[in-house]
């Protein structure tokens, strides 16, 4: 009985994670579920803007930079979320780039969408940097502007046609690791992960969902799309999820706390 509780604890924790960020990506199996189960979302639309800002630009920084380990972040780039969309607080030097992901940057249909509690902290290599960041950067200028989701897919696919956006570089990887993010209202709100951004087109070539396998996988930019049309422009990302022991920090996650 212990096993399949602690089996469940660890299901619905990882689910929480899918974030895009990010990353953030949140809860691919949990947000099925309650999108069968609700015609209407939680937050259906967007809140007011003072409400996805953070007041204090310290804490940002702080909160952006534990998403991965100190030897790590600390030579990062720090980007910081303005009126306007992301911007840079701090210069890094090694490649790296952290920030503090909003509900916003997850799936398009994830009913949390706009949430304004949210607050992931991703911290990119620099492959991530290149290829997924631009994309972060994007969508927070169209959400800053207040533009509606349907706009912000037709400016995604838009910058993508005019190569405007890099395609996914091979690599692409992020650390979040922060015992501080806030990552959904679902459950256990937090656990420390890595995520993996690809092209693989089965999750199941990774082990992905398998019984005793510590892999999730999750499509970037819908859970799952009304239309293949939705799709048509924008490519194909499938992020696989990959809990770790300890947070950022190094002191040990204690799973059944978050």
């Amino acid at each position: 009985m212990a096993d399949i509780e602690e089996g469940m604890m660890r299901k619905n924790t990882i689910g929480a994670m899918v974030l895009t960020s990010f990353a953030l990506l949140v809860g691919l199996g949990a947000a099925l579920q309650a999108m069968a189960q609700e015609a209407a979302t939680p937050y259906p639309k967007m809140a007011p803007i003072d409400q996805y800002l953070m007041a204090d630009r310290g804490a940002e920084i702080a909160l952006a930079r534990s998403a991965a380990p100190e030897s790590i972040s600390r030579d990062a780039t720090i980007l910081v979320l303005g009126r306007k969309g992301y911007e840079t607080a701090v210069e890094g030097k090694n490649g790296f780039v952290c920030w503090v992901g909003r509900a916003w940057t997850g799936p398009f249909d994830w009913p949390e969408f706009w949430n304004p509690k949210v607050r992931a902290a991703d911290c990119q290599n620099p492959q991530a940097a290149r290829s997924t960041v631009p994309i972060v950067e994007l969508r927070a200028k169209m959400v800053m502007a207040g533009r509606s989701k349907a706009q912000m897919v037709s400016a995604l696919k838009a910058a993508y046609q005019n190569k405007q956006l890099p395609q996914l570089e091979s690599g692409a990887m992020d650390y979040m690791m922060s015992k501080s993010s806030y990552l959904t209202d679902e459950g256990g709100h937090n656990m420390p992960h890595l995520m993996f951004f690809t092209q693989v087109k089965d999750g199941s070539d990774w082990g992905s969902g398998a019984e005793g396998s510590p892999v999730m996988s999750s499509p970037y930019w819908f859970f799952a799309p009304k239309d293949p049309s939705q799709m048509k422009g924008l490519p194909p990302i499938l992020v696989f999820l990959v809990g770790v022991g300890n947070w950022s920090d190094g002191t040990p996650a204690n799973m059944q706390g978050h």
